[in-house]
């Protein structure tokens, strides 16, 4: 019953993620919001709904392996999974965005989240919130610049805002807030449940099953939406879509989930090992992104990044 609850807790996620996206932006289009504002920042925390209903869910159940294990299996999965999977499909090309802007800020909140733990071995209110001033800084760094790129290229559209969702009438928003609400919430709680009975059964840590199954499970969404793309070669594959991830789940997901319920780490695994990984798989992006080919992620890098995935999993279950 525990893996049905997973996979059904899995399944409202999803949907509840979409409902809640759908929502937001045909109530920001309400608001009059520009295309660029909602596609910057109200998509990338509607996005990252399903982290972090689990993760303060996880948390407030005094799960809190569950609620850190999801973030940095996560942001490995981001990069592990999807990243590696896209690339091997379809080669990724990198822009000066990635290696100016996106990575660094990435990167500096990884290391931030690292030392925030090891130091006090956990998050409390206080840090939570410098968690979440440091993602309003990096919001309005990226409205300005991509207010500047937008005077250079007027043709840039935002990703993940539909213009037909400015014609949704206010019921329809408010239905499609309620079922994704709902949804969010009895998906969060299966899945939590779920996850701490398997965890039992199998005789692992809950812990190892947040990094994996449950980390998988939230990136789902991600990795279809990058499959279908590549296959498709309707456009190009947004690596700064990917990077944006890591950066809500560390910054809103914690930062919001710490300033409800402190997260305390349990298990000396996700310091000692797990976060020692998040920080190698985005650090492994930039010789990956010049070497030997420039601005090229391809199928034999993918090959690697998707290996060394498949590794990281292996040893979660086998230590």
């Amino acid at each position: 019953m525990s893996v049905l609850f997973i996979l059904i807790g899995l399944v409202l996620l999803v949907v509840g993620g979409e409902y809640l996206v759908r929502s937001s932006v045909a109530l920001s289009f309400k608001l009059k919001l520009s295309k660029m504002v909602i596609g910057l920042t109200v998509v990338s925390f509607a996005t990252s709904a399903p982290e972090l209903l689990v993760s303060v869910n996880a948390a407030l159940g005094g799960h809190s392996d569950i609620s850190l294990g999801n973030v940095i299996g996560s942001n490995i999965a981001n990069i592990g999974l999807v990243l590696g999977i896209t690339a091997v499909i379809t080669p990724l090309a990198i822009d000066q965005d990635f290696y100016k802007f996106n990575w660094p800020v990435m990167m500096f909140l990884s290391v931030t989240l690292f030392f925030l733990l090891t130091t006090g071995k956990e998050l409390d209110r206080l840090e939570g919130g410098v968690l979440l001033i440091l993602l309003l800084v990096y919001l309005f760094m990226l409205i300005r610049r991509a207010r500047i790129m937008g005077g250079i290229n007027t043709k840039t559209e935002p990703e993940g805002v539909d213009d037909a969702l400015s014609k949704v009438s206010n019921v329809k928003i408010m239905l499609w807030l309620f079922i994704g609400g709902l949804a969010l919430w009895g998906g969060s709680e299966l899945l939590v449940n779920g996850a701490v009975d398997l965890a039992t059964k199998l005789g692992v840590s809950e812990r190892v099953i947040s990094v994996t199954m449950i980390a998988v499970g939230t990136s789902v969404p991600e990795l279809a939406a990058s499959v279908i793309a590549a296959l498709k070669k309707e456009k190009a594959i947004s690596l700064g879509n990917l990077i944006g991830s890591n950066i809500f789940n560390i910054a809103s997901v914690l930062g919001i989930t710490a300033l409800i319920q402190p997260i305390t780490v349990k298990s000396e695994a996700l310091l000692s090992n797990d976060i020692f990984w998040m920080l190698g798989f985005a650090a492994v992006l930039i010789p990956l992104a010049f070497l030997p080919r420039s601005f090229e992620i391809g199928r034999y890098k993918g090959v690697i990044i998707v290996t060394a995935y498949a590794l990281f999993i292996s040893l979660a279950f086998i230590n």
